[in-house]
This record gives C-alpha cells, sequence and structure tokens, in this order.
C-alpha cells in the first residue's frame, strides 16, 4: 500500500552520495594534479625505480597528506551515513520496506562491513607508506575489501527486496549498478595485487587509480537508491495495513454497515452511507 505526501527535505539523501562521491573525487584531482603540475610527475618518495605513475599513497605520504586525511575521513563518513540513512528510510516506510528478519540483517551487515572499510581508509590516509609501509599496506586491504563485502550485502538485500517489490524497477537497476561495481572493483584488486607481486609497479599504479575512480561512481549510485524518497512515496507496512483494515471494520460496524458493498459505497463516495433502523 503507497500513499502520496509532501516531502521535499528528503533530497537531502539524495545531495548526501552525490557530496560524499564528489569530496573523493576532488580529492583524487587535487592529488593528480600536484604530481603532475607541481612536481612534473618527478620521482617521488617511496616510488620504485622502474615505477613511472605515482601511487596515491605515495603522493598522500608528502605534503598532502593533511588533504589527504582530512578529504577521505570526510567522504568515507559522509558516505557511510548513506548506509545508515537507507536503513532508516526503509524501517520508517519512506523506500520499500524490508519484507523478512534476513534482509534488514544484510542491511546491518552492510552498514558494518561499510562502517570497517572507513576505519581502514582513515588509518591508511593517517599512517602513509614512507614510514609506515607495512601497517598502510594492511590498512589498504580493510578498505577495499571492508566496501566490496558491503556491495556484497546490499546486493544480496536488494535481491531479496526486489523479489517481493517486483513494481519497483529502481531495486533492479540499483541490484545491477552495484552488482557490476563487486565484479569490477574485485577484477582490479586482484589485478593490483598480482602486478605489485611481479614488480610491475607503473601498471598497479594506474589499476590503483582506476579502483579509485570506480569508487567514486559507485557512491554516487547510491543517490538513485533515494529517488522514491524525493517522489515522497511513502509505503505502509504489513502491520499498519492490518491496523487500518480492522480500524474500518470497526467504524463500519458502528455506522451500521452490513456488507462488503455498502462499505466500498460509503468510503468510495466520501460520505457517510445511511445507517438503517436497529432495534435494541
Amino acid at each position: 500500500m503507497a500513499t502520496r505526501a509532501h516531502s521535499w527535505g528528503a533530497l537531502v539523501y539524495v545531495i548526501i552520495p552525490i557530496f560524499s562521491g564528489c569530496v573523493w573525487l576532488a580529492m583524487l584531482l587535487g592529488m593528480l594534479l600536484w604530481w603532475t603540475v607541481e612536481k612534473h610527475s618527478e620521482y617521488i618518495t617511496p616510488m620504485r625505480q622502474n615505477q613511472t605513475i605515482a601511487y596515491i599513497s605515495d603522493i598522500g605520504a608528502h605534503s598532502l597528506q593533511p588533504l589527504f586525511i582530512a578529504m577521505g575521513t570526510v567522504t568515507v563518513v559522509s558516505f557511510d551515513i548513506v548506509f545508515i540513512a537507507e536503513r532508516w528510510l526503509r524501517h520508517r516506510g519512506k523506500l520499500a520496506p524490508n519484507t523478512s528478519l534476513t534482509q534488514k540483517v544484510l542491511s546491518i551487515c552492510a552498514i558494518i562491513a561499510a562502517i570497517v572499510g572507513a576505519v581502514g581508509l582513515i588509518c591508511l590516509t593517517c599512517l602513509n607508506d614512507v614510514s609506515h609501509g607495512s601497517a598502510h599496506d594492511a590498512c589498504l586491504a580493510i578498505f577495499i575489501a571492508g566496501y566490496i563485502i558491503s556491495a556484497i550485502f546490499i546486493c544480496w538485500e536488494y535481491q531479496r527486496l526486489g523479489i517481493h517489490h517486483r513494481q519497483h524497477r529502481i531495486l533492479r537497476i540499483s541490484f545491477w549498478i552495484k552488482l557490476a561495481f563487486i565484479l569490477l572493483e574485485l577484477g582490479l584488486a586482484i589485478a593490483f595485487g598480482v602486478l605489485s607481486d611481479k614488480s610491475h609497479y607503473t601498471a598497479a599504479a594506474v589499476c590503483e587509480w582506476v579502483i579509485a575512480l570506480v569508487y567514486a561512481f559507485y557512491v554516487w549510485s547510491f543517490a538513485i537508491d533515494f529517488i522514491p524518497a524525493v517522489r515522497t512515496r511513502h509505503y505502509a507496512s504489513k502491520e499498519t495495513e492490518v491496523e487500518m483494515a480492522m480500524a474500518m471494520e470497526g467504524e463500519s460496524r458502528q455506522r451500521g454497515w452490513d456488507g462488503t458493498a455498502a462499505e466500498q459505497n460509503g468510503y468510495g463516495n466520501g460520505r457517510v452511507a445511511p445507517q438503517p433502523a436497529r432495534n435494541f
């Protein structure tokens, strides 16, 4: 059951993932321009001798580390708010509600994995790869794994939601976008690891930059999920529908309606049907 209401305040939920992705992209562009324009794409520590393209972390280990920390933190914190907001809106019925405990558990698992990924990014920006190489690499793995696992849980939840809300095409669209993210990022992460292990550092750096760019588009994809909330459609839960039905039935008995046809006629015309005389 769905009802319409005016709720332009829900537009803020669309803005949050757009803002988060823009901050991330601005950080990447700022760091890349600093290295190419200010440093003329020169060798910087800790680049390897046969490496011609710097890792993101190589650039972020120097004078731009404060920017790396600040903008990276803003990105992941605001993005985690997106996951929490999505759970809240489904709970309130502003988005297609969860129809089972399993779906709610999947949503909560996605939130937890996203928070773990966020902690990984914040730590890797603080532990630069010049002074804390091993710890930095471990945090990078946590960051990538956290958000990939989070995307898996989100996909799983949306797949279950789509079964019960087949009329909402946006669930299917979002599912396929996030599934594409999982496959692409997982493939790039594997390629990044293999290339780094084989000492093909330039190719590995290209993979890292592409992974970071794809992540921005993944963040933006969550704006699509909040469109139904902006359209101000309110989805009533099954419990609400039952309560409404019981209330209408009670009101019908008080008015003296004795059949479905009389009830539909009275409610449909927006007036109270004449009550038959009763002898007590």
